[in-house]
């Protein structure tokens, strides 16, 4: 695709040009007095310095879907193979305390975002809806809120997403695209408004609202036998049935098929669809090509940017489920379907690594590779076996609250020149360091709002020993789960849990029987005095400490609960809450909750479509990708 340079593009060229004739000024007086030679080399390497020393760094940002942190090689697992992974760990830094802000896609990835917890932007749920289930539906990461990328915009950086999204489209009619990604500062968005999920594969089942989907499908088939049934007793003269009693159930049938037909019968048409920009190009996506296209498209965009600062987010869709089929891949690895998946993910970075390196924009580009959060324990069956990640030595998994394999991610950095190779953090971090510490490495000085971020430059290139984040805290929804405490000097990191995920059946290791954890009501216990971990001497959460086994018990709940009083001050009462309608000081703007029914149900004025709604439907033309 053909771009048009961009003013700060052409302005860089003429600094160039302007520092071309100043050189060659400088050269042809060396000339006169010494080597011809030696002066075309310091010319060379007069405009080389100039272009290092002016030149913003670019970024790459690779996310994996649903990845667990014992699936990479570098994190211990010596079964499937991910040479190129290891690569970026053994070329750069490795954090080991990497973590999510939530176990679970639509929060982590605000968070991520816009370096805040995501119940600031109002993405936190109190009930079974944690994620945004509907492209048609009004919620998503609000206008209102400020993200990295728009950040780096502003600094005059080109910004691309290529891949998942999954923070809402539009907010009150068709088009608005108030929460598209151009909307959030990506200059260029390809790739899935929505997510990849089973639905969007025929014979793969259902993800959404699965149990709602099967009690309206059979309230349908209830309301036309019965109407059929009446409408044959009546013709048959049995019993006197009033006609307008058979108009209502009449009416009432439709209603019931429609509520359920539209908006789930046809789920994989609304929701499984791909986007150039805020343009829909295929709907619904073709998935057995997905993966080519996204990897084209990012080294495409790496390409077309090679001469001016750039971000490219690479959100993939693996390995969320259905898992893909790729020819090249399939029975390969060791671990079935899965391992598959992530040999060809390892493939994929490899090409992207690659891309970078032939470019010549190593030593200038900061490439990150992360999860959204752990992998998915219970995502199995009988055909394909295992179809989620492992999560290593640590307990639980995607949506199972504060648990350590839920949120406890992969983290590496890689910056030749910049970052020393092979070094290890242990230290506490956060997804949400991305964000400061890209606005750090762009030189963005101006104020910003409240950030639960911090810059990851010091403990990266080895500066600072300790993580400033004394603590973090651990969110299901809008409820407070944890909180982990690194006090200074002690090796020790405490967790304090407040309430967990209820397992099921009674003695698994995950939930089972609802095949994800929620946080609310009956599903959860609540602890107190609240369970109490020490992950350096207990990664995996397997031994509860007490007042006889821990010197600083009652410390660590004091200090903690202090904590947690702090940084609820910083919170709005609707954030805390999720009243709309309370006002507060904390913030600037009042924060209104997404995630409520009415903003995730589908509504069919909302829904993106390529074509005229409700017949939407298209293809990529893919013939010059």
């Amino acid at each position: 695709m053909f771009q048009r340079p961009t003013k700060s593009g052409s302005k860089k060229r003429r600094e160039r040009q302007e520092r071309g004739t100043k050189g060659r000024q400088y050269v042809t007086q060396f000339h006169k007095k010494r080597s011809p030679m030696l002066a075309h080399v310091l010319f060379y390497l007069v405009l080389a310095a100039g272009d290092e020393v002016d030149r913003k760094p670019n970024f790459v940002l690779i996310m994996v879907d649903d990845l667990g942190i014992g699936d990479i090689g570098c994190y211990g697992n010596d079964t499937i193979r991910t040479p190129n992974i290891d690569r970026l760990a053994a070329e750069g830094v490795k954090l080991t305390q990497h973590i999510a802000a939530a176990p679970l896609c639509t929060p982590s990835r605000a968070a991520f975002m816009t370096g805040r917890y995501a119940l600031r932007s109002g993405l936190g749920s109190t009930g079974r809806v944690q994620v945004l289930l509907f492209l048609g539906g009004s919620g998503g990461l609000p206008p209102s809120e400020t993200t990295f990328a728009k950040r780096l915009q502003q600094q005059g950086y080109t910004t691309g997403l290529v891949g998942k999204w999954h923070l809402g489209v539009n907010c009150e009619q068709r088009g608005d695209h108030c929460h598209h990604p151009n909307q959030h500062g990506f200059s260029y968005f390809y790739g899935l408004p929505f997510t990849l999920f089973n639905d969007c594969v025929p014979g793969e089942g259902n993800d959404v609202l699965a149990d709602l989907q099967h009690a309206l499908r059979s309230l349908t088939m209830f309301l036309g036998v019965g109407l059929f049934t009446l409408v044959c007793v009546r013709m048959c003269g049995l019993l006197k049935i009033s006609l307008w009693i058979l108009v209502a159930l009449f009416f009432a049938s439709i209603l019931a098929t429609s509520v359920w037909y539209m908006p789930f019968k046809l789920l994989r048409t609304w929701n499984c669809i791909l986007m150039r920009d805020q343009e829909v190009i295929e709907q619904p996506m073709t998935v057995e090509t997905l993966p080519q296209r996204l990897l084209g498209e990012a080294q495409h965009f790496i390409k077309r940017n090679v001469d001016q600062p750039f971000l490219l987010f690479f959100s993939l869709a693996h390995v969320h489920t259905p898992l893909f089929k790729t020819p090249a891949f399939a029975g390969k690895s060791r671990h079935g379907r899965y391992g598959d998946n992530l040999e060809e993910v390892d493939w994929m970075i490899g090409k992207i690594t690659e891309t970078v390196d032939s470019l010549g924009l190593a030593n200038n580009t900061l490439m990150y590779f992360t999860s959204d959060h752990g992998g998915h324990l219970e995502d199995a069956d009988s055909i394909t076996g295992q179809k989620g990640g492992w999560n290593g030595i640590y307990k639980g998994g995607k949506a199972m609250g504060a648990w350590e394999g839920g949120i406890r991610v992969p983290g590496i950095f890689r910056w030749p020149g910049k970052l020393d190779a092979g070094r290890v953090v242990d230290e506490p971090t956060s997804l949400m360091d991305l964000y400061p510490t890209l606005k750090y490495l762009a030189k963005d000085t101006k104020p910003d709002r409240q950030s639960d971020g911090y810059n990851l430059m010091p403990l990266l290139e080895g500066k600072a020993e300790r993580s400033e984040h004394k603590f973090l805290f651990h969110y299901c929804g809008l409820n407070l789960n944890a909180v982990r405490w690194h006090p200074a000097g002690s090796d020790s990191v405490f967790k304090v849990h407040f309430f967990t995920p209820n397992f099921s059946p009674p003695g698994a290791g995950g939930c089972y029987d609802t095949k994800v954890c929620l946080c609310h009501g009956d599903l959860v216990t609540h602890h107190n005095p609240p369970l109490l971990y020490d992950l350096f001497h207990d990664p995996s959460e397997s031994s509860p400490l007490t007042p006889d086994t821990e010197p600083r018990y009652a410390e660590i709940l004091e200090q903690t609960a202090k904590a947690v009083e702090k940084h609820r001050n910083t919170l709005t009462h609707q954030q805390v809450s999720g009243d709309t309608h309370s006002e507060s000081n904390s913030e600037a703007h009042s924060i209104q909750n997404q995630m409520t029914w009415e903003k995730i149900l589908w509504r069919p004025w909302l829904q993106p479509c390529c074509g005229t709604f409700p017949f939407c439907g298209c293809k990529e033309d893919t013939k010059n990708i």
